[in-house]
């Protein structure tokens, strides 16, 4: 530490060219300068190089990516557009292929329709038939009950104990002299 503050008490104050530095100045500048230079270029330029080529590389491998990203996606919209034209030709043969089958559930249909209505107006016919004969059946039954009834009330009516009397003793003989 003395020699330099040596050194630097040692400077004058005033320089011996406006342009120029100190002589020590220039051999002590360019001393230091020398040495950092020479320890960038022994220590740092390599590092430098590595890190210049690593970056290349890191450069052309993303370049070596993009240009087969490139390729697989141009192969892939190239069987998209093949596989777009099948889609379309699978797409009018699934059609075809629906109407076909709608076209025979509509005449399957058609045709259990017209069987069940023919069955419902056979069983409609069949029910006419036995309310008919249900209710002549009835009204027979309920029209001899009356007649009963009428005539029980008429004869009741009309004949007294004397010609009743009359009426059952012929009966007897007749049924007696049939015989």
């Amino acid at each position: 530490m003395n020699l330099i503050y040596s050194v630097l008490i040692a400077i004058p104050n005033e320089t011996h060219h406006w342009l120029l530095p100190e002589t020590a100045e220039i051999i002590y500048g360019g001393l230091a300068s020398s040495i950092v230079f020479a320890g960038l270029y022994k220590f740092g330029w390599p590092m430098a190089v590595k890190a210049m080529a690593a970056r290349t590389a890191r450069i052309q491998r993303d370049l070596d990516a993009a240009a087969d990203a490139r390729a697989k996606s141009e192969t892939d919209a190239l069987s998209i557009r093949t596989a777009l034209g099948d889609i379309e030709s699978e797409r009018q043969k699934i059609l075809l292929e629906a109407d076909t089958q709608a076209a025979a559930i509509i005449t399957d249909g058609r045709v259990r329709l017209v069987k069940e209505v023919a069955e419902l107006e056979a069983k409609a016919v069949a029910d006419l038939a036995a309310a008919r004969g249900r209710s002549g059946e009835e009204l027979r039954g309920e029209i001899s009950r009356l007649s009963s009834a009428a005539t029980t009330a008429a004869v009741s009516a009309t004949l007294n104990d004397r010609a009743q009397q009359d009426l059952i003793e012929g009966f007897i003989t007749s049924v007696g002299a049939s015989r």
